[in-house]
This record gives structure tokens, sequence and C-alpha cells, in this order.
């Protein structure tokens, strides 16, 4: 088995969730994204506990393009503090290859 990393956020409209997707994979930043369907998200937000539908988008990319992928899914996204994720993962050696290969410019 191979690592790569999944970096997974969620935001409040699907269309956002769809621009930060395609723009990571425009910049070779992620090999792939995945926009899931809708769920409702509960937490505390200033001093309140909220409930609201949120989109979720994860990223396959490697070690090396995460900072930059980071990065660019901040810079695009709505929330003042968005939920970003890593998570390194293993993976079979053939999607692992294929995944360096996309995110190579």
């Amino acid at each position: 088995m191979e690592q790569i990393c999944v970096v997974t956020t969620v935001v409040d409209a699907r269309p956002v969730a769809d621009a930060l997707a395609g723009a990571a994979v425009d910049a070779r930043l992620a090999a792939c994204a995945q926009v899931g369907g809708q769920v409702d998200s509960t937490y505390w937000w200033r001093a309140a506990v909220e409930t609201n539908a949120e989109w979720s988008v994860q990223f396959k990319t490697t070690e090396d393009r995460v900072s930059a992928l980071v990065d660019q899914i901040r810079a695009g996204h709505p929330y003042e503090v968005p939920e970003i994720l890593v998570a390194r993962v293993e993976s079979d050696p053939p999607y692992a290859a294929w995944v360096r290969e996309q995110t190579r410019p």
C-alpha cells in the first residue's frame, strides 16, 4: 500500500462546493474531488448552537500538494473559520500512482 492524502471541507451551497472542486482539479492540486450530498451540521458558533445544510468536498492529492491545496481552499472558502481536514490514508498502489500523475503540472 502507498499513502495519499484526503482533504475534506464543507460549504453552505452546492455551487460553492462545485467551484472549489473544479478549481483544485484544474490547478492540479487534486487528482479528483468528490462533492457529497447535503448533510445537516450542528455546531457552536458565536455562543449559540446552529444547524445548517452543508455540502462536503473530498479532494484526493499527494503529500507535497497538500499545503497549496489547503491555501487554495481557504482562499475560496466562504466561511470565516472553514473546516479543512487532512487525512493520510493507505491506497492501492495503482490508484496512488494515478493520484501522483494527475497532480503534476
